[in-house]
């Protein structure tokens, strides 16, 4: 078609769609004036200007108005918004004491750790301490016993507490979970996973060629188990327990080998939860490294926070392991690691769970005291058809090379002595 052909006829059709418009505009002009009369009252109260309007053929036709209205905006839905920007503003002090000790955490409106910040609090009697890492977390170690006032110091932008907080610094572990920890636990995507995710097993080292990779037949007293982790990916935990998985140990989290930061394991809800739903009982463990007794409070306090909401049928372990040498419990003599076993189960067992420790043959033997660890379930890893081991133990890891339908590649498989 011509371009002056073209042009002509969409003009003669925006004409077309005018006309319309304007008959219906009409239509709906004359409709108001006949209803009019019988409806005076509907218009009595209009302004001399709402009235130009009407007299357009439109109420209210300025669609700007709203603006001019200084009623328009809610003045209770500013209230709202300032009471909120002032609660995220608001700060406040959550202090716990495990052993001679404080760990501070400055909070908002919100119950959030504040980060990114470098507070300061003052201890009465003793000075001024700094959040040197800006993580909203301030500890303070090797304190004497007894109450102390703690004051967050004025900070910019932000509402302190007029009164100082009062707290009794204990003398002696007391072995109880502790508040407000899920404050300290944090995700993956918060730390550098691929560095402080570095426990090695060290039943590797001390298999031989007996080890029995297959999947045994449960027998009596017995039942057949495995042990996973984020490292075994995405599990159809229906195909599993048709396989014959009776039980799991599932792993909740870590505390990281550099920093020593508490990590939930990112596949851990998925697994509990699918493990529940496919009739896999389970229980749960911890990749220890602490290295005093204050540290495996907060590591058990961790995972009685995380399994809250889950049905636990078997013990709750503290998986004690090397982490290649350089990971910051590797060097712990015997005695201090057994008392981190200790108040790791201690802690959980008064939180009304059964408690149990896993370790290597090697590590019961020579890095741990296992006679003291004797009244908590003790879970052996010993890679070989009968273990060498000769303590006593309720569940045995017998393999870290099995196979099982529904896992991709290798899974640690275990049998539990009922």
């Amino acid at each position: 078609m011509d371009s002056k052909l073209k042009k002509s006829a969409i003009i003669c059709s925006l004409v077309i769609v005018l006309i319309i418009c304007a008959c219906v505009l009409y239509s709906n002009m004359a409709g108001h004036s006949e209803s009019g009369s019988h409806e005076e009252s509907s218009y009595s109260t209009l302004s001399s200007d709402e009235s130009e309007d009407a007299g357009s053929g439109m109420i209210g036709s300025d669609l700007s108005a709203f603006l001019k209205d200084e009623a328009f905006f809610d003045e209770e839905v500013n209230q709202v918004l300032e009471a909120a920007m002032a609660q995220a503003s608001r700060l406040s002090l959550l202090v716990t004491s495990v052993e001679k000790d404080l760990r501070i955490q400055i909070v908002n409106g919100d119950g959030e750790l504040v980060t990114g910040e470098s507070f300061y609090v003052k201890l009465e009697g003793l000075g001024e301490y700094k959040d040197l890492d800006k993580d909203g977390i301030i500890y303070i170690g090797d304190l004497a016993s007894g109450d102390y006032y703690v004051e967050l110091m004025p900070m910019s932008g932000y509402v302190v507490p007029d009164n100082p907080t009062k707290v009794r610094v204990k003398d002696k572990v007391e072995y109880l979970a502790i508040d407000d920890i899920s404050l300290l636990i944090k995700t993956e995507a918060e730390i550098d996973a691929d560095a402080e995710d570095s426990g090695i097993k060290d039943a590797l080292s001390d298999a031989d060629s007996t080890e029995v990779v297959d999947f045994r037949k449960s027998g009596s007293g017995t039942r057949l188990g495995i042990d996973v982790s984020k490292w075994n990916g995405d599990i159809d935990w229906y195909r599993a327990e048709e396989a014959g998985v009776e039980f799991a140990i599932i792993r909740a989290g870590y505390r990281g080998s550099v920093t020593g930061s508490i990590v939930v394991d990112p596949y851990f809800e998925y697994n509990m939860r699918s493990a529940a739903s496919a009739g896999v009982e389970t229980g749960v463990y911890f990749f220890t490294q602490a290295i005093n007794e204050v540290e495996a409070v907060e590591e058990a306090s961790a995972v009685i926070e995380l399994i809250r909401e889950y049905d636990i049928k078997y013990p709750i372990y503290i998986d004690t392991e090397g982490a290649g040498g350089s990971g910051r419990a590797d060097s712990l003599d015997a005695e201090t690691r057994t008392l981190v076993c200790e108040a790791f189960c201690r802690t959980i067992e008064n939180a009304g769970y059964e408690a149990g420790v896993y370790a290597s043959r090697n590590w019961y033997n020579n890095m741990l005291d296992a006679d003291r660890l004797s009244s908590y379930r003790i879970w052996l890893a010993e890679y070989r058809s009968v273990p060498l081991y000769e303590g006593y133990y309720d569940m045995w890891q017998y393999t870290s090379k099995g196979t099982i339908d529904g896992i991709l590649g290798n899974v640690d498989l275990n049998i539990s002595y009922e």
